[in-house]
């Protein structure tokens, strides 16, 4: 399992941190973080494109690529304070859905069983079947809970005649055992799917979904807080799945299915921040930027700096800083809202 490179476009690593080949048993273990690409579309419902994510990922940012990035609240920087390398892209042969989702799968468990926290650029979010199911392969099947921002639950059965495509991930991973229904939360659910009969599924599950409607009325930093305290009941870990689209298209346009209404920029980078700053996280993806649809870069530059303020949360994390500015806010506002 050799470094690929990226599969589209030049090869370049995540703002410039050091490569490494996942054959490199003593480079992963020296590893805190590993960055990974999974250029894979195949998933997708409505529009493609996904699989240019993982460079848009890498390469959207205004600053020099030059592995450093202080954060100006932390005062941490999480490309030095931690180790982060980048292995490039995994092999997703366009159309060879098994494949892909093998070879996925295979580089994640290679990374977390070195001991490194896999970070999987997407792709669309059927990548995160193999992401989550490569992880507990490595910490014990439903001994990790998964928080999973979006707009749609991606619990859906059968699409197009398949089990497996990007609205379907988290009905597979909780079939399969991977992960537990009772400790599997939802943030920003809105719109207009799923229908009763997937509901009905999901709550058979015991899933937790905080809505956009429940996120508004009772505060976004009161469901956070919620959220937490059950992903780390009976759990070890938590794996964090970020689809740009939970954000508002105004936020975030560049991607396959925006759905109105959704949280701010703002909102989710101060979640995923505190997400990996106060509990123990054992993998990430970050998924749905599709290049061909954004404006001005706007969702690239966003998935960036959410991967940016992961790392920086997983930095202050280990460096033990025990604040964060953005508490205040996430305990919600005087209105309410």
């Amino acid at each position: 399992m050799t470094r690929y490179g990226t599969q589209f476009g030049p090869d370049i690593t995540f703002l410039g941190v050091d490569a490494v080949d996942l054959d490199d048993a003593e480079a992963l273990a020296a590893a805190d973080v590993v960055i990974l690409g999974a250029p894979w579309d195949g998933g997708t419902s409505h529009r493609p494109g996904t699989r240019f994510g993982p460079m848009a990922i890498r390469q959207t940012d205004y600053l020099p690529h030059d592995g450093s990035r202080p954060h100006l609240a932390l005062r941490v920087d999480a490309l030095q304070d931690i180790r982060v390398v980048d292995a490039g892209d995994v092999e997703m042969p366009p159309g060879e859905q098994e494949v892909a989702r093998g070879n996925l799968e295979d580089a994640v468990f290679a990374i977390a069983s070195a001991g490194a926290i896999p970070l999987i650029l997407g792709g669309d979010h059927s990548i995160a079947l193999p992401d989550a199911t490569g992880v507990a392969r490595h910490r014990g099947f439903g001994r990790v809970s998964m928080i999973h921002f979006d707009a749609h639950a991606d619990t859906g059965d059968i699409e197009f005649g398949s089990l497996y495509g990007h609205g379907q991930p988290m009905r597979r991973l909780i079939e399969s055992g991977a992960l537990r229904g009772d400790r599997f939360l939802q943030m920003g659910l809105r719109g207009y799917w799923p229908g009763p009969e997937t509901l009905d599924w999901m709550a058979e599950q015991q899933m937790r979904s905080y809505e956009m409607t429940e996120i508004g009325a009772r505060g976004f930093g009161a469901c956070l807080d919620e959220a937490l305290e059950i992903a780390m009941d009976e759990c070890d870990a938590v794996f964090l799945s970020v689809d740009i689209d939970v954000c508002d298209p105004g936020h975030a346009p560049g991607t396959g299915t925006p759905e109105p209404g959704g949280l701010s920029s703002r909102e989710l980078l101060d979640a995923v921040r505190r997400i990996c700053r106060e509990v123990p996280v054992a993998g990430i993806d970050v998924v749905e930027v599709s290049p061909p649809y954004d404006h001005a870069e706007i969702t690239a530059y966003l998935a960036n700096r959410v991967c940016l303020e992961a790392l920086s949360g997983l930095a202050a994390r280990q460096v033990g800083i025990d604040h964060d500015p953005a508490g205040p806010l996430l305990e919600g506002r005087p209105d309410g809202r």
